[in-house]
């Protein structure tokens, strides 16, 4: 620090530290005037860095809003479509269905059109047996609530035959290992 020579060559203490407190301050002023000039203020650099901040946000939010809608559309697109290949597989079952109705109409013999019938229902269920589709083997079994609904109860014809079913009006189905229609039975009691 400098010191200031008064011109009546006094130097009082009080004299002495006025001016050292003056250099501290012009210095102080300097420095701040500095890094203004060289580059930006702590505030601007906070406020540059919230603003590159709020942008990501924006750009990830956008990002992620057009993901799901893109995600929506692609699950309901495939939501129509899921079962295309079955119905792919079961349009020559159905053309040969119409094949038969229309052989109904010529002929007056029934076994010929009885076994293109029967070859008809053959094929169907080799289809969907490749798809997966099992029936389900009721009768004579024991009556099992996971796996039958039961119509009704009616004296068993045995001893043996209580609490097994004792007829089927409907056929249950497994779709891969998974119940997807309950056999209907009748029950012996």
């Amino acid at each position: 620090m400098l010191k200031k020579k008064n011109k009546g060559n006094s130097e009082t203490p009080e004299n002495t530290a006025e001016v050292a407190n003056e250099n501290v301050e012009a210095d102080g002023q300097e420095q701040t005037a500095e890094t203004t000039e060289d580059g930006p203020s702590v505030e601007e650099k906070h406020k540059e860095e919230l603003s590159q901040a709020n942008d990501k946000y924006l750009r990830l939010y956008a990002e992620f809003d057009n993901f799901r809608r893109r995600t929506i559309k692609e699950r309901e697109d495939a939501r129509k479509t899921e079962g295309k290949d079955i119905i792919v597989a079961l349009l020559p079952v159905l053309d040969d269905f119409e094949r038969a109705l229309r052989a109904m109409d010529n002929t007056t013999d029934v076994g010929p059109v009885k076994e293109g019938v029967t070859l008809i229902q053959h094929k169907l269920k080799n289809l969907l047996t490749q798809k997966g589709l099992k029936e389900m083997q009721s009768i004579g079994t024991t009556f099992d609530p996971d796996l039958h609904e039961a119509i009704t109860n009616i004296p068993a014809p045995t001893d043996d035959m209580k609490g097994k079913v004792v007829d089927e009006m409907e056929k249950g189905y497994e779709l891969n290992e998974k119940v997807i229609r309950f056999a209907k039975v009748i029950v012996g009691a």
